[in-house]
């Protein structure tokens, strides 16, 4: 067997769990193809499957990471919608593909739908095995590094802002965190969508390049407070969208800043989960507090489209070798990074 180099997570720690092994290079099934992986995104995602979530069980030992660029180098029995060659980013939700929410365009709600690198091993790996539908054709303007850096955070910003928030042109959006992976793409798609763009960042120089990337006006939180900064920037009115991801710093101020019938989305919680809520302020104003995990293929796809059209762009920071993952991870961890971090096998 040809071994392969990979990233494996067996016990959740510091980042002297990110261990670089050799495996046999993985052979594709039917409906599957192998991917010869040119570049790997690091996410979030990825640090809390080293460290660890309390009260969530992950099946290491894992093979981490969730997005990934390459070529094609095999194909399983039945596979008609690609061939070797072929470079592809992947999607990096799986689902069943047969239930009804699958046949209905909403496959991250399926009950088997499951995130490559968190719930099964990933691609931080120099080859990966995943089932056909999970690739796509790499968007022509961009390189290996840029392509492996979108899908995840972009497949989620659009599922929080298109799908559950219903963002409308001539809306106003708080953004949090406007230069980390899915606060750059929400910066990008509500711009588009043709909202006014609010958004926060720590410190001048990543405050300057969210607003390269069309923020509106951005707020750094490190020196003002952002709740009073958009009453300011809103003549008191409040914003119609707050997108949330950072959580406990952030939600009581997040709930602060929207108008009457104003709607909360969030993905996440980095700094914590636990927060409380004034159910007073949430039915007097007509607040909406909405959750959303991952996005469809569908949309992934057409996400995919407006890169290849100039619409999006890629945010990327730097690409590291696959042994420096722990500096990826470190980078990520202590904010340090301006944009995505890919790694290259």
């Amino acid at each position: 067997m040809i071994p392969m180099r990979c990233v494996v997570v067996r016990e959740h720690g510091s980042y002297d769990q990110l261990r670089l092994e050799e495996r046999p290079v993985p052979q594709p099934g039917p409906l599957q193809v192998r991917v010869k992986l040119a570049a790997i995104g690091v996410n979030h995602l990825d640090t809390w499957v080293r460290r660890g979530v309390p009260g969530h069980t992950f099946p290491l030992p894992q093979i981490l990471s969730s997005d990934g660029c390459g070529t094609i180098d095999a194909i399983g029995q039945g596979v008609a919608n690609c061939k070797e060659g072929d470079e592809v980013v992947v999607l990096p939700g799986v689902s069943c593909g047969v239930c009804e929410s699958c046949q209905s365009g909403v496959d991250h709600l399926c009950r088997h739908f499951h995130i490559l690198g968190e719930s099964g091993d990933g691609l931080c790996a120099e080859y990966a095995v995943v089932p056909a539908a999970n690739v796509a054709p790499k968007p022509r303007t961009l390189s290996a590094p840029e392509a492996a850096s979108i899908c995840l955070v972009f497949q989620t910003a659009w599922n929080m802002l298109v799908r559950r928030a219903e963002l409308r042109a001539g809306e106003t959006v708080l953004v949090h965190a406007g230069l980390s992976g899915v606060g750059s793409a929400a910066v990008q798609i509500a711009n588009v969508l043709g909202a006014q763009v609010i958004a926060t960042a720590g410190g001048a120089s990543k405050c300057a390049k969210v607003k390269t990337l069309g923020a509106h006006h951005v707020i750094d939180y490190q020196t003002e407070d952002f709740a009073a900064s958009v009453r300011k920037l809103t003549g008191k009115a409040g914003v119609n969208v707050v997108f949330e991801h950072v959580g406990q710093a952030t939600f009581d101020g997040s709930l602060r800043c929207l108008a009457r019938g104003g709607r909360v989305v969030t993905c996440g919680a980095t700094t914590g989960g636990t927060v409380q809520v004034s159910l007073h302020s949430v039915f007097f104003k007509s607040l909406s507090i909405l959750g959303a995990t991952m996005g469809s293929k569908g949309d992934l796809r057409q996400i995919l489209r407006l890169f290849d059209q100039g619409r999006f762009h890629a945010v990327l920071d730097r690409t590291l070798p696959l042994e420096k993952v722990g500096e990826a991870h470190r980078l990520l961890e202590t904010r340090a990074a301006m944009g995505r971090i890919a790694l290259v096998p």
